[in-house]
């Protein structure tokens, strides 16, 4: 069983709050935009996250799970 701080709740907290206002805002636009969605894209990259890869932080958590089983 894991122990959250409050700390750890209240950052939870406002994530999901955060995300709710997005998907909200989302269901506003496609029904005025018909399903228009607008990708950001840096005008400017910053070259020292050319090498950037993004995590699979669904797998990252499915081997973390591994690891806790096999110790």
């Amino acid at each position: 069983s894991e122990i959250f701080t409050p700390a750890h709740e209240e950052n939870v907290r406002f994530i999901y709050e955060a995300w709710q206002c997005v998907e909200r805002d989302l269901r506003s636009q496609m029904g005025s935009e018909r399903g228009l969605i607008e990708e950001y894209v840096e005008k400017m990259p910053n070259p020292s996250l050319k090498a950037f890869k993004p995590v699979d932080l669904g797998d990252l958590k499915r081997r973390n799970t591994q690891d806790a089983k096999k110790s």
